[in-house]
């Protein structure tokens, strides 16, 4: 499931002979909230004609999943949920940046749903850009991010962990050395300070607060550890182990 947001302006002439001048503009804030929210149940109703009503015929849709999407494709996908699945998505924080007849809306959504009898809860960002015009705050713009979470940890045996301790070589001057302190890795890297590397799996590893990031630890045919890839997303940057001296 994903989501989305708006604001207002009034344009008025003063006289016959005077100039063109701009009201002031009440806060839309109350406005785009009831908007928002009553997208995000129209997204687990699937309800289009909710979303028809608010968008922008040339509006513009970045989902959580990098996708850029059209009015026509949301609407498209805007369908009832299947047999077994309910959710609720429910608005927490909200903010109005307000612009005379545009609004930049910031509003994190909490998604709660019951798969299959498995309660799941998510969390997305959302900035998004509403204009305001003769039928009211359409939204124009939406970009949507989904809040990552660190993955759970898992405990390795002492021996597995004596595996991975050594120094692993970025360039000549970069480093990082791996030492084990008790049941878990600190590792460090040249100029920066030590971090606790925590286990996903065997031979993959994370950093508390940098879901976004793994350390893969790589073997040769042999099974002995010959580097770390450090990946982020799907992209690695390979420091190979120097050799025991």
């Amino acid at each position: 499931m994903g989501s989305k947001l708006w604001p207002c302006a009034i344009w008025i002439t003063a006289c016959a002979t005077g100039p063109a001048v701009r009201t002031a503009v009440p806060d839309a804030t109350a406005v785009l909230k009831q908007q928002t929210q009553a997208l995000l149940d129209a997204v687990t109703a699937g309800d289009p004609k909710v979303w028809d009503r608010y968008l922008d015929p040339q509006m513009l849709y970045v989902s959580e999943a990098g996708e850029v999407e059209g009015k026509a494709q949301l609407l498209a996908e805007l369908k009832p949920l299947p047999t077994g699945i309910s959710g609720r998505i429910e608005i927490g924080a909200f903010e109005v940046r307000q612009h005379d007849d545009v609004a930049i809306v910031f509003h994190v959504d909490e998604e709660s749903e019951n798969y299959f009898g498995h309660p799941l809860h998510a969390q997305y960002l959302n900035v998004a850009t509403w204009r305001h015009g003769g039928e009211g705050w359409k939204l124009i713009a939406t970009q949507v991010y989904a809040s990552l979470l660190d993955p759970p940890a898992i405990t390795l045996p002492a021996d597995q962990l004596e595996e991975y301790v050594g120094t692993y070589d970025l360039t000549d001057a970069i480093h990082y050395a791996i030492r084990r302190d008790g049941a878990q890795l600190v590792g460090e890297r040249t100029g920066r300070p030590a971090q606790p590397l925590l286990a996903e799996a065997r031979d993959v590893f994370f950093v508390a607060g940098q879901p976004r990031s793994r350390k893969i630890f790589l073997r040769d045919a042999h099974g002995r550890v010959t580097g770390i890839a450090e990946r982020r997303e799907a992209r690695d940057i390979v420091w190979p182990r120097q050799a025991a001296k």
